[in-house]
């Protein structure tokens, strides 16, 4: 399996035992800016990495950055099961407006009861970490939610790419987040 890059990112905010990473992103929220905005992010880093961590069953966590990055590799998993079960195979811009509902719906973060992997998340501290934390995912999940697409619709066809859509029913880590 391959692992974040960003594990040893120095400085980095934990909230429970998940990092805390700064993005690349038009969208609000309280995730720090990059300081470069030329080098990869861990959004750049989950869509490198996930059609090959997406043939794993099993993915030892070496870091904090790992957990955010099985978050996100779960939050893809879910956006291209929701294009694949649409009744139409949708545009790109249906396949943004779907994926952005989709990451700013409620969604379970790690100490919430139905959170899929709560063995390997220690939850937030307090309600303010709580809070922060809900926050963070939703701005990020929007910004990956936005580049997926972006990459999904990358030649012009206006279809999806059978390359990323093939993709769709493999769970990574046999997991779900549930969020379709």
């Amino acid at each position: 399996a391959y692992h974040s890059s960003f594990n040893e990112y120095p400085d980095m905010r934990l909230v429970g035992n998940l990092a805390i990473l700064p993005i690349k992103t038009k969208f609000r929220g309280p995730a720090p800016p990059v300081a470069d905005p030329n080098e990869a992010d861990i959004i750049d880093e989950t869509l490198d990495l996930f059609r090959a961590n997406s043939l794993f069953r099993n993915f030892e966590i070496k870091g904090p950055a790992d957990r955010l990055l099985i978050i996100l590799i779960l939050f893809v998993s879910d956006c291209l099961a929701k294009i694949g079960s649409a009744r139409t195979t949708p545009n790109q811009i249906e396949a943004g407006k779907m994926l952005n509902t989709l990451a700013v719906d409620n969604f379970p973060i790690p100490g919430d009861a139905t959170f899929a992997l709560n063995a390997h998340y220690a939850p937030p501290g307090s309600r303010t970490d709580a809070e922060y934390l809900r926050s963070y995912l939703t701005q990020v999940r929007q910004e990956l939610a936005s580049r997926l697409v972006d990459k999904l619709y990358a030649d012009g066809t206006g279809k999806p790419s059978k390359w990323w859509m093939s993709f769709q029913k493999r769970r990574f880590m046999n997991r779900s987040l549930g969020t379709q």
